[in-house]
């Protein structure tokens, strides 16, 4: 095993070079731009010492050498992940599996941002079976869309003694969606409105 400190030469100079690394053969070094290392690697880490982080050692501080040693052990990468900090924060880690981790995070955070959106979808107490599958079908693209639907009957005057037949439909409306919407709230009565609140299922629910 080459010592950590094995001075550059032309056979062993290149981004995420380290002596006796754990790179698959071809990873960086075939020239594809999609494989180019995002961070400095190994050898190409210029500070004198570093703050170590993650699973495979002893948090704390250590010189460059020290710690490319360390990555040598393990046959891993170190890798500079924060590289304005003083020392550097740096992590032992494979760095194929370290961007993976770090693309699933990021497409995670997005999904989590985006907005849902609460569609919603009036009724009258004596709603006709014409206008009722109208609006279904509304509410079927708002749910597949990722979208919120809440349903409500609107109490004109004294319709509000209808209101036995209002939550009759909205439960109605709650059993036609059953398949891609689950009920978050039952019908309730707020004023003069019996609401309804839907949400999408998630891939896999029953």
């Amino acid at each position: 095993m080459a010592a950590p400190n094995t001075p550059n030469t032309p056979g062993n100079a290149g981004p995420g070079h380290r002596p006796n690394n754990g790179l698959k053969p071809g990873f960086i070094s075939r020239g594809r731009k999609s494989l180019e290392p995002e961070h400095k690697l190994n050898m190409n880490i210029r500070a004198r010492e570093v703050r170590l982080v993650g699973d495979n050692v002893e948090p704390g501080i250590f010189s460059i050498q020290e710690a490319l040693r360390l990555a040598d052990e393990l046959e891993l990468d170190l890798i500079e992940i924060s590289p304005n900090a003083e020392p550097p924060v740096c992590k032992i880690a494979d760095y194929k599996k370290f961007l993976y981790e770090q693309k699933k995070k990021k497409k995670e955070l997005k999904a989590n941002s985006q907005k849902q959106e609460i569609k919603e979808i009036r009724f009258g107490p004596n709603t006709d079976d014409h206008d009722f599958e109208f609006k279904l079908k509304h509410a079927e693209k708002f749910l597949n869309e990722g979208n919120k639907v809440r349903a409500y009957v609107f109490f004109k005057g004294r319709a509000i003694v209808y209101k036995e037949r209002g939550e009759v439909l909205l439960l109605q409306f709650a059993q036609k969606l059953a398949e891609i919407g689950k009920v978050e709230q039952l019908p309730k009565l707020e004023g003069k409105k019996m609401f309804l609140l839907m949400a999408p299922k998630g891939k896999g629910s029953k």
